[in-house]
């Protein structure tokens, strides 16, 4: 067996190996790569290893990024596999996003037994989230709503639930349906109601800048619309200056040729919303997140986000 030409680095958890196999299938088969010259290799990542405390305490999002793009970096991996949501909004200095692939559901799923939407959750019902987002969201909705910090992957946190320490969570759809899951969400909760993390439900592919060969290649999974959605999702984080520690949510999709974008930042107990709305030209998405984002800043500047 010859040895395998492309390294792709992913976290361990099975949600991280299936999207990392997704982009395996596609390159075997878009490509004609033989698929034992493609090799997955896990990494764990500080976010994977501290899992007794919240994200927030301990940096954030990059804990789940900076062990895969430096071995990307050193050239111990071809490429790296991320949840976009997951990804920070400056990524290292010599690597890119070579590639998007086509977006799962982006919605938010609540799963419970005890209600089947957010508003008949029983009086002060106990939420299960590490997201600040969620949080922030449903605190806005749910003044009465009480929450507690839920980390693990998501057959750690459906454990949870079903053992009763919380009445609810909220995750993902998309990374339920990638798992075979689907059946445990209770209710998709539409964007219109609540906006999702920027770049939720989108898998992409980091590269080094420099592997003018492999960026040419991975052209060939590569989603156009997402692609363009996730430009413009990510131009609005970048001007934010997010963090996990900060509420923002948006969403952008392509609509009759139009790139709609709405995006929010909130306080955290969810007592204030700053939101901007954009529509224009795909070609545009960059300068439409960052105007947004800039906007949203105006608003929001005699509140310390």
């Amino acid at each position: 067996m010859q040895t395998p030409q492309i390294r792709i680095g992913s976290r361990g958890s099975r949600l991280a190996i299936i999207q990392a196999q997704e982009v395996k299938k596609r390159l075997v088969e878009r490509v004609g790569i033989d698929a034992v010259r493609v090799e997955i290799l896990t990494i764990v990542t500080t976010g994977d290893r501290i899992k007794d405390r919240n994200l927030t305490e301990i940096g954030g999002k990059g804990l789940f990024t900076k062990e895969i793009e430096d071995a990307l970096l050193s050239g111990n991996i071809d490429l790296a596999v991320h949840s976009m949501k997951d990804l920070p909004a400056v990524i290292p200095n010599g690597l890119a996003i070579g590639a998007v692939l086509a977006r799962e559901d982006p919605r938010d799923a609540l799963v419970s037994s005890k209600a089947r939407s957010i508003k008949s959750l029983p009086q002060e019902a106990l939420i299960g989230s590490s997201s600040v987002r969620r949080t922030a969201q449903l605190k806005r909705r749910r003044s009465d709503l009480r929450f507690t910090s839920f980390r693990g992957n998501v057959d750690t946190r459906l454990k949870k639930l079903r053992e009763g320490q919380v009445d609810a969570t909220l995750l993902a759809c998309a990374g339920l349906i990638r798992l075979g899951l689907k059946h445990e969400i209770t209710a998709a909760i539409e964007v219109d109601d609540m906006l999702p993390a920027l770049g939720q439900g989108a898998i992409g592919v980091e590269i080094r800048s420099a592997n003018g060969v492999l960026a040419e290649m991975i052209k060939a999974v590569d989603d156009e619309q997402t692609a363009v959605a996730i430009v413009c999702e990510r131009a609005f984080l970048k001007e934010l200056d997010g963090s996990c520690k900060t509420p923002i949510a948006g969403f952008a999709r392509i609509e009759n040729g139009r790139l709609l974008f709405r995006g929010e930042t909130l306080t955290p107990d969810g007592s204030q919303v700053f939101t901007a709305e954009r529509e224009g030209l795909p070609q545009d998405a960059e300068v439409m997140g960052r105007d947004a984002g800039v906007e949203v800043k105006r608003k929001g500047r005699h509140i310390v986000l």
